[in-house]
């Protein structure tokens, strides 16, 4: 196992209960744990949304949420926040505070 594979895990440690993210998601958790490395506790809600962008680009490119963060409505917005979270919460515990 790779050290971002251990972030990646690490991450989903912290998710709460209620997020779901897809079964086969581990090359997403590899691109949060990139953030967490890049970012640490200053990663957004955009690089999530972004990440996401970019791992759903190989799956499904007619996805209707692969538009910027903004473009979205709010529900569609939120449901990035519990990834942005278990992200910082991950950096906390790794002691990845870098600045963006």
């Amino acid at each position: 196992m790779t050290y971002l594979r251990d972030d990646a895990q690490l991450i989903r440690s912290h998710l709460p209960s209620h997020a779901r993210p897809p079964e086969d998601a581990d090359a997403l958790f590899l691109i949060y744990a990139v953030l967490l490395r890049a970012k640490g506790v200053h990663v957004t809600d955009v690089d999530v949304h972004d990440a996401w962008v970019a791992w759903m680009e190989t799956r499904n490119p007619q996805h209707p949420a692969l538009v910027p963060l903004e473009l979205l409505d709010k529900p569609t917005q939120i449901q990035d926040l519990p990834y942005v979270q278990a992200i910082q919460s991950a950096a906390r515990d790794r002691g990845a505070h870098r600045a963006p």
